[in-house]
């Protein structure tokens, strides 16, 4: 047998298979194993995680990596950095790339990119349509044949009904699930911020709640004609969580999504005019946010996702109308996700791990996020209570737009491991995976 690893005295939960107990994990060839023999302990190494919790790496099916074009903002080696600082060992990357992943020689280029620099696990997607422009179909069958995992336009959305429909019908063919930011452009209308008593205090363009509810209706109508699997991406509404809720009820193939930053704060930060508060769809009211952790509580919401958005402190650092939307995520989203949800007793921890961990995992069927016997292994070593602050020149992303620059966090990781190999060891990539 190869080296083994013995990660010793640790709590481990694995929310998958409803474990939750101090124990040891073994490690070898890349997968978690039984307990070896003792001559093989006796050789093994040893990484203490004596008062840590050992958990499955963390799954996030919403990055953008800017790659290949816009490489200023975040490269793949930044990127999955800044993922494997988070936790998380398998990250699904958005095709809005310049040019975007709408044929097969793109999707090539990410995988190429992606063997020589990355860190963590980097799943590709598609576009639904060529160029992301919402006229004509990209070729699914051969994004899903280089490797897609699905097919997305991005942070556009198909406004074409019938066009979404027929989309969806040739990914249902091809068994891979699309992906959708819900926005109606008519009604969003080039709108900065959530409409609103704020919007009109600040005197900001505003972006209703309705733009977003109006596609999601769409997208549940068209997954129950078709049967075909759609993915709501960083839903924002209340009101939109309760049609995902009446949806799932009565048997529609879709799931859903929220952000951390969704979950954490409401629309009345736009008030400091701080454009790391700026995002597309816009922080809503407290009653949508509470209405976003509820959803996660009760299952309407399948999982938590970045939606991490590099972009330059120059493109950030203008008037709030005019700055680019997005923020960064992968490397607080662990303690933004803890706080709202296990530090405040709405959910357990394993409950609150599970977000993301295997239930993010099973929306695109990944094979991820548990420490079964025999799954790779793929871990995070956190500790829930650690409490930090980050700051500008603290994050391994190219990028630092993000909204708790100085806010104390509370839950952090300390150990990433992918396929068995230590890729972070407590603020440092130690090993680049090849």
């Amino acid at each position: 047998m190869s080296q083994t690893t013995w990660i010793k005295g640790g709590r481990i939960i694995d929310p998958k298979n409803k474990r939750d107990e101090a124990g040891d994990l073994f490690i070898a060839d890349g997968k978690i194993i039984d307990r070896p023999s003792d001559d093989e302990l006796s050789k093994a190494t040893i990484i203490d995680a004596t008062g840590l919790v050992v958990a499955p790496g963390l799954v996030d099916l919403h990055v953008h990596y800017r790659v290949p074009g816009q490489t200023h903002k975040e490269t793949i080696f930044t990127g999955t950095s800044a993922a494997a600082a988070g936790g998380f060992t398998s990250v699904v990357c958005m095709p809005n790339t310049s040019p975007p992943a709408d044929t097969a020689g793109t999707i090539q280029y990410i995988k190429d990119a992606v063997e020589r620099e990355a860190v963590v696990n980097v799943f590709p997607t598609g576009c639904i349509t060529v160029g992301m422009a919402g006229e004509l179909l990209a070729p699914t069958g051969s994004l899903s044949d280089a490797g897609a995992v699905a097919i997305s336009d991005g942070g556009k959305c198909v406004q074409n009904n019938g066009l979404m429909r027929r989309a969806v019908e040739y990914a249902h063919m091809f068994n891979i699930p699309v992906i959708d930011h819900c926005e109606d452009y008519d009604l969003s209308a080039d709108g900065v911020m959530n409409e609103g008593f704020v919007s009109t205090k600040l005197g900001l363009r505003s972006n209703p709640k309705e733009a977003e509810e109006v596609i999601v209706s769409r997208n549940v109508i068209l997954s129950a004609k078709t049967g075909a699997h759609i993915h709501l991406q960083h839903i924002s509404s209340k009101n939109a969580i309760d049609l995902i809720r009446r949806a799932k009820a009565r048997g529609v193939n879709v799931s859903a999504e929220a952000t951390p930053h969704h979950i954490a704060f409401s629309d009345t930060e736009v008030e400091s005019f701080d454009t790391n508060f700026k995002m597309n769809p816009p922080l809503r009211t407290e009653s949508d946010r509470v209405a976003l952790l509820d959803g996660l509580e009760d299952g309407t919401i399948d999982c938590i996702a970045t939606g991490h958005a590099p972009h330059t402190d120059y493109e950030k650092d203008v008037e709030f109308d005019y700055a680019p939307y997005g923020v960064i995520g992968l490397e607080t989203a662990l303690a933004a996700t803890l706080e709202q949800l296990y530090h405040s007793k709405r959910l357990s921890l394993s409950g609150t791990l599970s977000l993301l961990t295997h239930r993010a995992s099973e929306v695109l069927n990944l094979n991820k996020g548990t420490l079964s016997v025999g799954a790779d292994a793929d871990i995070a070593i956190i500790d829930p209570d650690l409490e930090w602050t980050p700051n500008a020149d603290s994050f391994l992303s190219k990028s630092a737009n993000s909204p708790w620059i100085g806010r104390a966090l509370k839950g952090k990781t300390i150990k990433t491991l992918v396929s068995g190999n230590l890729v972070y060891d407590d603020g440092k990539i130690v090993k680049k995976i090849v």
